[in-house]
């Protein structure tokens, strides 16, 4: 009650101040400390004031003041009048003129320069400046001259309630957890006001819940929401839409409110079991359905949402607890049961299973309410499905000597069918696993027997896979492996382990060890081998040799006497019976090269060969190949020796006698020089079609040397050529070291292909008859008897 006759004296009183806040800055602006006035009439005391202060250097004002106010969004007819600037120096008279300068001067405000009378021109906006900073000055009206110093002062804006609250940062979202109990914090929102916080209430703010009630509340002052009821459920509701209004002037009636809207999610929590959409589920699968292969789904529902609504599948009792599983599907949530062993419908054709699905997160506050699991029950029915021939093994092994008959039987397979009509089997092998067919097998009974004939030193296992398949239904088909080993008899005499070949030395003692053999068995006899070493009988008597069983199963040679001899015999056989211990006993005869031979006196065999020994003494084999390679040698020299003699004999020419194209000789090579060194390579101008049958010139560098002529000094210019070619002439005939000869260069192939065709007149299609030679006439005297020649050659074969 007394907080509503509060509202009701506010309410009463705003308006009065408002209104005398508005009343008075019209009425009048007095100064608020009122200055000096001088007495009226008295121009003397006037002057000697003005005296005073220039003798003192100080100026005193005539008015006194802090600031003016006037009112924010005024409107009227008439500018607003803001206050009156007025000085006791003013006698009354128009001589005093009064100036106004600084923000808005002369626009937002104007001075009546005659009275001081202040007015503001426009509205003005609080929010946009707040207060204008002015300077006022008295002057003389005459000279301008300043009467009083400047003075600064404040017209400050006052405030009303024009601007209405502001949610800067809504809409709004907010997020609280479901069953909360009351007065759980939710959010908080901000409102603002662009009025004067400082002055009145207009930017006081409260704030209220227009819509959201009641479900939520709000804090009047601060803003802060809160839950307002307890347990509210996510699943029944999920999201509410909530108006929050602020409301300024304190709340009270006539002042300005925003609104803005707060969109509250309940998140969610653990507080709902999972639930089986049915207590029971029936299930029905194939009895030969593949292991890992899932035969149905079931689902228990959770109202919960996310982590809370995940949940995990058991399978807790039952009679096939070790024969299904169930697994959880991340996805979906489902429980997935799937065959872990092989199914028989002849054996068990249902199962009975109880699952459970739990909760895996739980929230400790909801756990009063009860469990949060639940069971169902699940029947499996096992359907017959016609399943392949079962063998009575997995594998088969069996044995078989390598000397068996054909057609002798091994062992035998069985299978039968599992199912209830139980099919008659059939059986065969898989050839891919005999390629050489050497088994074969009864269709009927499974009895395996030998098709070839088996050797255990060629193959001792062989590996065949056994294909059962039902009479009915031929894609009923079911294999087994069977290895079968052979075994081994006594089929193969025993023989030297290598061919051996002893050496007997000359020199040797009787009863000295030549050579010690072994044999080799290639049956395998279980108690190893074990071997007898005889002569032939024609051979127990042999004067030069005898043998010596060994413990290690080997045979030493020894011999009888000494004074061995290659003259007399240089090699000896010895043939030598080898048997084995086995049923029945196999023995081979061997025989044993003894060659003698020419050792050292340690023993160590030198020569083995009859040659050797008629050698002179001191002159071995090799010193002979020495002595025959010396002499290769010397030959060899000798021929190429007599080969470069007769090399040089040739002549230096080598034409062909039926070459009978043209040579043309060039004399203008002067020969030997410095730059002369190489002859000239005559195989550039050879013809390519026939280089095999041309022969280059062969040059022979002259026996005599003699130092290098000295270069000759350039002809100068204008030296007569007939001169010229006199001078070389004649060095040339004299140097001893120019060749007997001169450079011949044979072309005997012009080219291919040139467009002037050939130099040559042999082989020529035109005669001389054809050519015109009165040019050569035009060339000078020294042609002249040129042309005379070829004219007359042209006349006499016209005549």
């Amino acid at each position: 009650m007394p907080e509503r006759q509060t509202e009701m004296l506010m309410d009463t009183w705003t308006p009065l101040i408002i209104l005398w806040i508005t009343v008075l800055p019209s009425i009048y602006m007095a100064p608020m400390n009122q200055s000096q006035v001088l007495p009226s009439g008295s121009s003397t005391g006037l002057k000697r004031l003005n005296e005073e202060q220039r003798v003192l250097h100080r100026s005193r004002r005539g008015w006194v003041w802090n600031q003016m106010f006037v009112l924010e969004e005024f409107s009227g007819p008439e500018p607003i009048l803001v206050g009156r600037l007025h000085t006791d120096l003013d006698p009354g008279s128009s001589k005093i003129k009064y100036i106004l300068s600084g923000d808005g001067a002369g626009t937002i405000f104007v001075i009546n320069d005659k009275t001081g009378d202040i007015h503001a021109m426009k509205r003005l906006d609080r929010e946009e400046k707040a207060e204008y900073t002015l300077t006022a000055q008295a002057v003389d009206r005459d000279t301008n001259q300043p009467l009083e110093p400047p003075s600064e002062f404040i017209i400050k804006v006052q405030d009303i309630n024009d601007n209405a609250p502001e949610f800067v940062e809504g809409p709004y979202h907010a997020t609280v957890p479901e069953m909360s109990v009351v007065g759980t914090f939710v959010t908080k929102v901000t409102a603002t006001d662009a009025d004067d916080p400082v002055y009145g209430n207009s930017a006081k703010l409260v704030y209220s819940i227009l819509e959201g009630q009641p479900y939520f509340s709000i804090e009047p002052h601060t803003a802060i929401i809160k839950t307002a009821l307890p347990n509210m459920d996510r699943e029944a509701k999920e999201e509410y839409f909530v108006v929050i209004q602020a409301k300024d002037m304190g709340g009270h009636m006539g002042g300005l409110s925003g609104t803005t809207t707060v969109t509250i999610t309940l998140s969610d929590v653990n507080d709902n079991p999972p639930k089986f959409a049915q207590s029971l589920y029936h299930f029905s699968v194939m009895e030969d359905v593949a292991l890992g292969e899932p035969i149905g789904r079931v689902k228990a529902n959770d109202l919960d949402i996310g982590e809370n609504a995940k949940s995990s599948y058991d399978i807790i009792e039952g009679d096939g607890m070790d024969i299904f599983e169930i697994t959880t599907d991340a996805q979906t949530q489902d429980g997935i049961i799937r065959v872990r062993k092989p199914l028989d419908f002849e054996t068990k054709k249902s199962y009975t299973l109880k699952v459970e699905a739990a909760n895996i997160h739980l929230d400790p506050r909801f756990l009063s309410g009860g469990p949060f699991k639940d069971t169902a029950t699940v029947k499996i029915v096992v359907e017959d499905a016609d399943e392949p021939p079962v063998f009575s093994s997995p594998t088969y092994l069996l044995e078989v000597h390598e000397n068996a008959a054909i057609n002798s039987v091994l062992g035998q397979v069985t299978a039968h069918d599992p199912d209830v009509s139980s099919s008659p089997i059939r059986f065969s092998i898989d050839r891919h696993t005999d390629l050489e067919r050497q088994f074969n097998i009864n269709a009927e009974d499974g009895k395996i027997t030998l098709a070839t004939p088996l050797d255990r030193e060629t193959s001792t296992w062989h590996n065949i896979t056994i294909v059962a398949t039902e009479t009915r239904n031929h894609s009923q088909v079911s294999r087994v492996p069977v290895a079968i080993k052979v075994l081994d008899v006594n089929d193969n005499a025993p023989e030297f382990a290598s061919e051996h070949e002893a050496f007997l030395c000359e020199n040797g003692k009787p009863g000295q060890v030549i050579q010690i053999v072994s044999a080799v068995d290639k049956d395998d006899p279980k108690n190893g081998h074990y071997f007898l070493y005889s002569l032939l009988p024609e051979m127990v008597n042999n004067p030069n040799f005898t043998i010596k069983k060994n413990e290690d199963n080997t045979l030493s040679i020894l011999a009888k006497h000494s004074g061995f001899s290659r003259q007399k015999q240089e090699v000896y056989l010895l043939p030598i019976v080898i048997s084995d211990s086995g049923t029945p006993p196999m023995s081979s005869t061997g025989t044993l090269t003894i060659r003698v031979c020419g050792c050292s006196s340690d023993g160590t065999v030198q020569s083995c060969n009859v040659e050797a020994y008629v050698l002179p003494i001191g002159l071995s084999m090799g010193a002979l190949i020495a002595i025959l390679a010396c002499i290769i040698l010397l030959l060899v020299i000798v021929v190429l020796f007599v080969t470069l003699r007769r090399h040089k004999n040739e002549p230096l020419i080598i034409k062909d006698d039926e070459d009978v194209r043209e040579n043309i000789i060039r004399y203008d090579d002067e020969g030997g020089g410095e730059e002369d060194t190489e002859a000239f390579d005559i195989a550039t101008l050879q013809n390519p079609d026939g280089i095999n049958g041309f022969l280059p010139r062969k040059d022979i560098k002259p026996d005599l040397q003699f130092m290098p002529r000295q270069g000759l000094a350039p002809v100068p210019n204008g030296v007569d050529v007939d001169e010229f070619i006199n001078v070389r002439l004649h060095e040339a005939d004299n140097d001893p070291t120019a060749p007997p000869y001169d450079s011949i260069q044979i072309y005997g192939y012009e080219g291919k292909g040139s467009a002037a065709g050939s130099l040559s007149s042999l082989e020529s299609s035109t005669s001389d008859s054809d050519q015109n030679f009165d040019y050569l006439s035009e060339w000078g005297p020294r042609f002249k008897r040129l042309g005379e020649l070829y004219s007359v050659g042209e006349s006499d074969k016209e005549t």
